[in-house]
């Protein structure tokens, strides 16, 4: 991984008509999210999903690669006549769609002669000067072309490759995360939980999640920084706050 920055920050684009049509259900936001926030201190900003439209996936992959530091694209980089991410991503910063020797003697390796059909070939095609991300599981690599990391769907695949991402990465500040279980309902901190947004906006970011446990109705107060003196300074006022209304915090 590169010298580590401050603020860095990413976008995820998931692209796949299956994923839009419910058929599939998408596993892969989550864990990237948790990856590079936990491992590499980059947070994801947005996610979108788009269909397997060329126009769509090169206008969102131009609009998204201005915007962040990183985008991570998943889907598309099968042997299908739809997977066409890649030819998206080469159309998009207007270089040839080809392919990698690299990756074609990888995949050449790993079916065999005999068996490494068309379909199979198309898999080692990559916009010109794409890097790989290597592919443990299948083989068939993933690619980086300028600040846009390109996985595969198949949650398994991407889990076993995204570690390595991490060298193509910059390093951002650890984020910091605590959690305060309250038995309430939002409403009845909402008015003193803004203030203590507001008071510390600049550096901590808190979020109120509901939550329904052991029959009670209660709100997760999640706090998140890149300094913990400050987090503790966050968990003192909540805490505060809930003995001044005689909120029971629940620890687990």
């Amino acid at each position: 991984m590169k010298k580590k920055n401050k603020k860095i920050n990413a976008a995820i684009l998931i692209i796949g008509n299956e994923i839009l049509s419910g058929r599939t259900q998408d596993k892969n936001i989550a864990f990237i999210s948790n990856w590079l926030n936990l491992k590499c201190g980059i947070t994801v900003n947005e996610v979108r999903i788009i269909p397997d439209i060329e126009k769509t996936i090169v206008e969102n992959i131009l609009n998204l690669s201005k915007k962040f530091n990183y985008v991570f694209t998943t889907g598309g980089i099968g042997p299908t006549h739809d997977d066409i991410t890649a030819q998206s991503i080469a159309r998009a910063f207007k270089v040839k769609h080809e392919y990698h020797n690299e990756a074609y003697k990888i995949l050449e390796k790993y079916y065999g002669k005999k068996k490494f059909n068309e379909g199979r070939k198309k898999m080692a095609k990559m916009p010109r000067g794409a890097k790989l991300i290597y592919n443990p599981s299948s083989a068939a690599p993933g690619f980086i072309k300028k600040n846009v990391l390109s996985l595969p769907g198949v949650p398994s695949i991407l889990n076993s490759m995204i570690e390595n991402c991490r060298r193509y990465l910059i390093k951002g500040l650890t984020i910091h995360s605590q959690t305060l279980n309250l038995y309430t309902v939002e409403s009845n901190i909402s008015e003193k939980l803004g203030q203590i947004q507001k008071k510390y906006k600049k550096d901590i970011e808190i979020g109120s999640y509901p939550f329904f446990r052991l029959g009670k109705i209660g709100v997760a107060i999640v706090s998140r920084s890149n300094s913990k003196s400050k987090l503790k300074k966050v968990n003192i006022e909540l805490t505060k706050l809930a003995k001044t209304k005689e909120i029971k915090i629940l620890k687990i």
